[in-house]
């Protein structure tokens, strides 16, 4: 299975449509930059974040006073809000705490040993924006990068309908009730699974895996291994040690990831002889980020490669993106020859829980 991960800096998914906002060509003006947390405060709270949420209000309520984030944020080049500009300054603050470096910041962060207040927080907030502006602004230029791990669940059920309905080997893993995989793995995604049972009797080959990202981190570099977990939100430590497990088990065989853009990237990958393989094209809460020319631009590529499929060379397009209901995700499966598209099931933007449709 050929997995092609385009632009693996995944992000957390939007809270519905997006305001219509001027595209923002220079420094970011103050109502765009209050919009952006705005609309941060209520995804945090919605996915289960009330610390975030809290920290997030009183962000807005300092950048609408003119405060110490304000000021930091004051001359970002860009649009705020579709650059997920809140997560940036959040992921720089929380990198600060992890490094050891804020421990009266500390004292509140579940992911560093603390207990969440946000009221107790916020001025050590303030003190780390101030105390680090100048190592936080260059981290600002900088995509969130979550990486969840649980998003692996829905994906999986995705793979076990294309390995079963192939009986191909795949160029690229407790789901409720139901098992699969190695158990003494030090990696366990435990999901709320619900309706359908997947294609548990499926057997999944990898052949090879391979992805590509914006800024490609070094999980054997410690550093670079923190920016990923500085993007868990705080008062979420099982999402820290899901990653942190999974960073591990991924040191023993890492994939290849090459620094490109998913549109210049994957005509190269896709052309690549691949007879007797089935090629997977996934990717999770990617979307969103991509302009749409490029979304257009994708989307055609896959079409016209599907075009040329065959049997024994078919091309799978499986994702795992927000969903037409707010606060889901649907976990969508193409398949060529054919171009079949079906709904698969839908799901949390977190992987905590999917709702399968089965065939």
């Amino acid at each position: 299975m050929l997995c092609v991960a385009p632009d693996g800096c995944d992000a957390q998914p939007r809270r519905g449509p997006s305001p219509e906002l001027p595209e923002v060509s220079g420094v970011a003006d103050r109502e765009s930059l209050l919009i952006a947390f705005r609309l941060q405060v209520g995804g945090c709270s919605l996915f289960g974040s009330p610390f975030y949420s809290e920290l997030m209000q009183k962000a807005y309520d300092d950048v609408e006073a003119g405060g110490r984030v304000g000021e930091l944020l004051a001359t970002w080049q860009g649009d705020p809000v579709r650059g997920f500009l809140p997560l940036r300054l959040f992921g720089a603050v929380h990198d600060h705490v992890l490094a050891g470096h804020a421990p009266e910041l500390a004292r509140y962060y579940p992911t560093a040993g603390g207990r969440a207040d946000a009221d107790a927080a916020w001025p050590a907030f303030e003190a780390v924006v101030a105390q680090y502006a100048a190592d936080i602004a260059p981290r600002l230029e900088h995509f969130p990068q979550t990486n969840e791990v649980r998003r692996c669940a829905g994906l999986l059920g995705g793979f076990l309908e294309i390995a079963e309905r192939t009986a191909l080997p795949l160029r690229h893993y407790a789901l409720g009730p139901h098992t699969w995989g190695d158990r003494s793995s030090p990696v366990g995604i435990s999901t709320d699974w619900s309706g359908a049972e997947p294609c548990m009797s499926a057997r999944i080959e990898i052949e090879s895996r391979a992805g590509c990202d914006l800024a490609p981190r070094r999980i054997d570099d410690h550093d670079d291994a923190r920016v990923l977990e500085s993007f868990v939100w705080a008062d979420q430590p099982d999402r820290l040690e899901e990653l942190r497990a999974a960073i591990e088990l991924a040191k023993q065989d890492p994939p290849r990831v090459e620094e490109a853009r998913a549109r210049d990237w994957l005509p190269a990958e896709l052309a690549a002889p691949a007879k007797g393989l089935c090629r997977v094209v996934f990717h999770s809460s990617l979307w969103l980020y991509l302009e749409r020319d490029e979304q257009n631009e994708i989307r055609d590529m896959l079409t016209q490669q599907g075009a040329r499929a065959t049997r024994d060379q078919p091309l799978a397009w499986l994702r795992h993106e927000d969903g037409a209901v707010a606060g889901t995700v649907e976990i969508r499966l193409t398949r060529w020859p054919g171009g079949e598209e079906r709904l698969l099931g839908m799901g949390h933007p977190h992987g905590r829980r999917v709702k399968w449709h089965g065939r």
